[in-house]
C-alpha cells in the first residue's frame, strides 16, 4: 500500500510538471497574417490596359462592362477582437508600423503581416479602409516609411492639391468602346489654407466576423479576406453608373466628379458605416 501511494504521488507530480512545461512553452504572441483577395465576385481580378484580353472583365448591375488597370487602397487601424470581446489594437497610431498600402500589381503587398498579435482566441477584425482624420496629414517626419510607400512614383497614394493621402486609387476602362475610367476617394479638407476644416470624410471602419476563429499562440494563423470590386458600381448602398463629361452627375474621372459622388463610391467600397460596416470586405477563411 505504500508503494502503491508513492506511485501515485511520483505521478501527480509529474503530470503536474509536464503541466507546468506547456504553460511556460506556450508563445505569448505570434504573426498574424492578412492575406487580400480583390476579385469581381469570385474571380481574382487581372489588370490590364484597354486592349487587354487577360485583363478580368466585370458587368455592373446598370449592365456596364468594365475592367481596371491598376487597382490600390489603404489598410490602417487595424483591431483583432478576442472571443471575449475585448479588443487588441494593433499599432494604431503608427502609420509606418500599422498601415499598408495593398496594391494589386505587387504580390508582396497582398499580404500583410502583424508581428507579435498577444496569444489569444480572436473571433473578428477591424481595419480601416483609408486612414483616420486626425492621421491624415501628409507627416513625413513621423512615418517617413509610409509616406515614401504611399507617394512612390508607381503608387500615388497622395492628393496633388490636399494635405492627405489617397485610400483607394482604380484606373481601367469602361463600355464597350473602353472609355477612361478613374476613380479615387479620399477625405477632403474645406476652408482655406492656414484654416482647413474636415470636409468629406472618406475613412470607413470595416468589421468582419472571422469565418473560423483565429488561434494566436502555437500558431501562426492567415486571415484571408477578400474584396470584391464588383461591389464598387453595384454595392449595397448605390448601384452607380459611369458617365464622362463635365456636368455634375459625371463621375468616371477624379478631376470631374464632386464630393458627393466620389462619397457613393465610398460606401460602396467601405460601407456608410451604420447599415453596412463591412463594404466590400469579407472572410473566406482562417488557417490555424
Amino acid at each position: 500500500m505504500q508503494n502503491l501511494k508513492k506511485y501515485l504521488l511520483l505521478s501527480i507530480a509529474a503530470m503536474a510538471f509536464v503541466s507546468c512545461s506547456n504553460d511556460n512553452d506556450s508563445p505569448v504572441a505570434n504573426n498574424v497574417t492578412l492575406e487580400f483577395n480583390n476579385t469581381f465576385k469570385s474571380s481574382t481580378i487581372v489588370l490590364g490596359d484597354a486592349a487587354a484580353a487577360s485583363a478580368t472583365t466585370n458587368t455592373s448591375a446598370a449592365g456596364q462592362i468594365h475592367h481596371f488597370s491598376e487597382l490600390k487602397y489603404v489598410i490602417s487601424n487595424i483591431r483583432l477582437i478576442k472571443d471575449d470581446g475585448s479588443e487588441v489594437p494593433y499599432n494604431i497610431n503608427d502609420l509606418d508600423k500599422g498601415a499598408t498600402v495593398i496594391d494589386q500589381a505587387k504580390v508582396a503587398t497582398l499580404s500583410y503581416v502583424l508581428s507579435n498579435v498577444p496569444s489569444a482566441t480572436y473571433k473578428q477584425i477591424k481595419f480601416g479602409l483609408g486612414i483616420k482624420p486626425e492621421q491624415n496629414t501628409l507627416d513625413q517626419v513621423k512615418f517617413p516609411n509610409f509616406y515614401a510607400a504611399a507617394g512612390a512614383n508607381d503608387t500615388e497614394m497622395m492628393w496633388e492639391w490636399g494635405s492627405g493621402y489617397r485610400f483607394t486609387k482604380i484606373e481601367g476602362f469602361y463600355d464597350t468602346d473602353n472609355k477612361t475610367m478613374s476613380i479615387h476617394t479620399g477625405s477632403t479638407v474645406a476652408g482655406s489654407e492656414g484654416n482647413y476644416t474636415q470636409g468629406v470624410n472618406a475613412y470607413r471602419d470595416i468589421t468582419l466576423d472571422l469565418s473560423t476563429n483565429a488561434v494566436v499562440g502555437n500558431n501562426a494563423p492567415k486571415i484571408k479576406i477578400n474584396a470584391d470590386f464588383d461591389k464598387m458600381l453595384s454595392g449595397k448602398i448605390n448601384t452607380i453608373t459611369l458617365s464622362t463629361g463635365t456636368e455634375m452627375g459625371n463621375n468616371a474621372t477624379p478631376n470631374i466628379h464632386t464630393a458627393a459622388q466620389m462619397v457613393k463610391f465610398v460606401d460602396n467600397l467601405g460601407g456608410n458605416g451604420s447599415s453596412d460596416i463591412s463594404g466590400m470586405f469579407s472572410v473566406s477563411g482562417v488557417q490555424n
